[in-house]
């Protein structure tokens, strides 16, 4: 199998306006996602709207994609972009563009997912550490089958578990971080991005939930490894201080 990873990158982010180009250890984010995916994937390209974003990946020897503006998420940008390359790769990598330090394992981890044909689409999640981080409506929850397909992607803490205090539940479950690293099969891709958005994913601002609401299968991969996004400004200073000890 061909794999192919494309990073989505805008400069209009609502918390972080012009993140990408934002200055990580002398380097940009974007270059960093960057090296960091071609690393690891034969291929990588960034897909941007953004005229800025696309010189600079030009300038440190990366390649790069001009995409439509009024895009709704990633997946729709990188569907584009993937039209734009005419990739012949069977599975598109969906590489956030605020992940500067994602690693060969968490790759590989959701590479390896496709070994069985039933994948559709694969994503990771991460042991939760605290029921307290559990609860964060920010850190999407996963439930999965016994397979680890996911059932169900949610900002509350599921499953409930009866009967027993809440602080004591993850002596009970093992409860599931998701982190937002996607892979698709390319005709995959192509189908979900056509797909209107769905009552549970409007309910949960959560975009997983279109593709399962419609019947795709989502394979869930485990990791034990999480990285630090960057989402603000604050999140930047602790990329940096990170950069530093690592």
């Amino acid at each position: 199998m061909k794999f192919i990873g494309i990073i989505p990158a805008r400069y209009a982010s609502t918390r972080f306006p012009g993140k990408p180009l934002a200055i990580l250890g002398g380097k940009t984010v974007i270059q960093r996602v960057y090296e960091q995916a071609s690393s690891i994937l034969q291929e990588a390209y960034v897909a941007t709207d953004d005229e800025r974003i696309f010189q600079t990946v030009e300038q440190f020897g990366g390649r790069a994609v001009m995409t439509r503006t009024d895009h709704k998420s990633g997946t729709d940008r990188i569907e584009e972009a993937a039209e734009k390359i005419g990739t012949d790769a069977d599975i598109i990598i969906n590489i956030q563009g605020d992940e500067p330090f994602i690693q060969q394992s968490q790759i590989e981890t959701l590479m390896n997912l496709f070994d069985d044909p039933a994948t559709q689409i694969g994503t990771l999640g991460k042991p939760f550490e605290s029921i307290e981080a559990a609860m964060n409506p920010n850190s999407p929850k996963i439930v999965t089958d016994l397979r680890g397909f996911a059932l169900y992607f949610s900002r509350s803490v599921i499953p409930f578990v009866r009967g027993q205090q809440q602080s004591d539940w993850l002596q009970y479950f093992p409860y599931l971080k998701h982190l937002g690293l996607y892979a698709y099969r390319r005709d995959v891709l192509r189908q979900v991005t056509q797909l209107p958005q769905s009552p549970l994913e409007l309910a949960e601002s959560l975009e997983q939930l279109r593709w399962l609401e419609n019947g795709y299968r989502i394979r869930v991969g485990l990791t034990n490894v999480e990285t630090v996004g960057i989402d603000t400004p604050e999140d930047l200073q602790r990329a940096e201080a990170f950069l530093q000890t690592h």
